[in-house]
């Protein structure tokens, strides 16, 4: 689509991005409420599902729709994208229970996953990559503007009303996005000569789903070396090698093996990857800080990310135009990563609220230099006619981290969570003369889920005698030390995970930036010969 005119390139993005925001928004309006509701759902045992089986989902439907799209255009997939989606939020407000409510976040999952990963694509399709830079900048833009108003509404929201409408307030958005692609953007054609890989979309599906099952009930459900875990990731195992064998020899793989043959796609993944384990992995957890350790209501809490987001928002919008200047990525993946794993230090010894929200902001100048960099840097380095695959490839790997790493973190954080509370409980008050009648009232001061809901634990406080407020007070504060100490470890373990993608991006290979004026793989044949010039 590289040929339209700049009008209609300028229309067709006010649709994607319109598509973008809407699925952007329905995520981060959750992520300060969230807490909360699996709270009221009774279901703060399962918090992390909530948020792994969204991941789990849309990581399956971004790699399956990236060949796909390559396939039947981009269009289609937008708009049932975009349906899933809006029907999944609408049955999220209707649970009742944790269960309903992780298996609708399923089915948003698809719809945001199909969403995301041809939203970015057909801005490849749109632009050359010196000017993709620009345009992908803003689209992290967009959703660092919805990590602004996202959280502190979704804060306010359930705060103050019925937490449903957190899911359905934005649903009108979804019609408007679904009506304007339906009318904006370029017909789809078909590639007759592609075919369909149904079994390696099959054994990539059973690669996936076991491997993500293994590390989320890992040190939670089932114990990491139990027959459990162990049996999942055989079982992982055994489908990626079938997986491997479909690939080789299938016509038109659905994930071309041939693509892992290129550094800068290679380092670019397995980067991203890192980068989201780290980040999200870690970052999921802040509102346990804000709210349990410090004792923020949710609506409050929103502020304290919100600076994060603006600085974001600010950083990735100058490091595309940067990139679109320069033609050159690579600096800023650096500088980016840098900033992020100095970031994650510093969240692991933040104590108050102020400090809170200046490591925020310096966290956020990271995000904003390196988000942009790793799918714009695979886009590229391969053939406009592997745009989707790449693009799959690299969202693949940014959800797989973001998956895994919540997982793992969340099976840090519960570990050493119990940990902490037995040894603070051994030196803290002593309950064993207490009146029985007493210790009933006090039973919900061993769970630290009560410090997530702050009504509640205002409540209860202002119900017990007075002769025990003071051993009430030692015991809430014992709860927020352990948790306190425990997302220490969770930050730390973020951090290490992202230095780790610092050291691989002093190996990426920089590619220049081709304009639109440039024959894909020209600038490249030109420098490095025309052995390089095919890296797929």
């Amino acid at each position: 689509m590289e040929h339209l005119t700049g009008k209609q390139k300028v229309t067709i993005m006010i649709a994607i991005m319109a598509a973008m925001f809407f699925a952007a928004i329905n995520q981060t309006i959750v992520s300060t409420a969230m807490p909360r509701i699996a709270a009221l759902l009774n279901g703060m045992d399962h918090y992390t599902w909530v948020v792994t089986i969204y991941m789990l989902t849309s990581t399956i439907s971004t790699v399956l729709v990236g060949k796909l799209s390559d396939i039947y255009g981009r269009k289609p997939f937008l708009m049932v994208g975009i349906v899933l989606f809006m029907v999944g939020a609408f049955l999220c407000g209707t649970s009742v229970n944790i269960t309903q409510m992780i298996t609708y976040r399923g089915l948003q999952g698809v719809g945001g996953g199909i969403i995301m990963a041809t939203a970015i694509t057909a801005v490849g399709d749109l632009f050359a990559p010196r000017e993709r830079a620009k345009w992908t900048g803003l689209l992290m833009a967009i959703f660092g503007f919805s990590s602004v108003i996202g959280p502190t509404l979704g804060g306010w929201m359930v705060d103050h009303m019925d937490w449903e409408w957190i899911f359905w307030i934005f649903l009108p958005i979804g019609i408007v996005a679904f009506v304007l692609i339906m009318l904006l953007f370029p017909k789809s054609v078909r590639k007759y000569n592609e075919s369909i890989d149904y079994w390696g979309s099959l054994f990539l599906t059973l690669t996936i789903v076991p491997l993500l099952l293994g590390f989320s009930w890992a040190g939670t459900k089932y114990d990491w070396g139990s027959p459990q875990t162990i049996g999942l990731f055989a079982a992982s195992l055994v489908s990626l090698i079938i997986f491997i064998l479909i690939e080789r020899v299938v016509k038109s793989p659905v994930l071309p093996l041939s693509l892992f043959r290129n550094s800068v796609v290679t380092i670019s993944s397995v980067a991203g990857f890192l980068m989201n384990a780290g980040m999200l992995g870690a970052l999921i957890y802040l509102p346990f800080f804000v709210q349990g350790v410090e004792g923020i209501s949710p609506t409050y809490s929103g502020y304290v990310t919100m600076p994060m987001s603006i600085s974001m928002i600010i950083l990735s919008a100058l490091t595309g135009r940067w990139m679109t200047k320069s033609g050159k990525y690579k600096r800023f993946a650096l500088i980016g990563m840098l900033i992020m794993t100095a970031g994650m230090v510093m969240m692991a010894f933040m104590n108050s609220i102020p400090v809170a929200i200046a490591i925020m902001v310096f966290f956020g100048m990271g995000l904003g230099f390196g988000m942009p960099v790793f799918t714009l840097a695979a886009q590229n380095a391969v053939k406009p006619t592997e745009l989707g695959v790449v693009t799959a490839t690299s969202q693949l790997f940014r959800n797989m981290g973001g998956t895994i790493g919540i997982a793992v973190m969340g099976s840090i954080m519960t570990s050493r969570l119990a940990n902490n509370i037995k040894t603070a409980s051994a030196s803290g008050p002593d309950l064993s003369s207490a009146d029985p009648e007493v210790l009933k009232q006090l039973a919900p001061l061993q769970n630290p889920q009560i410090l997530l809901d702050k009504p509640q634990l205002d409540q209860l406080q202002a119900s017990l005698p007075t002769e025990i407020q003071g051993m009430v007070e030692q015991l809430v504060q014992m709860l927020r030390d352990a948790l306190s100490s425990s997302l220490t470890t969770v930050f730390l373990s973020g951090a290490g995970l992202v230095a780790i993608a610092l050291v691989l991006v002093l190996f990426l290979k920089e590619l220049p930036l081709r304009s639109s004026a440039v024959k894909p793989g020209a600038e490249l044949e030109k420098k490095q010969g025309t052995a390089v010039a095919e890296p797929s």
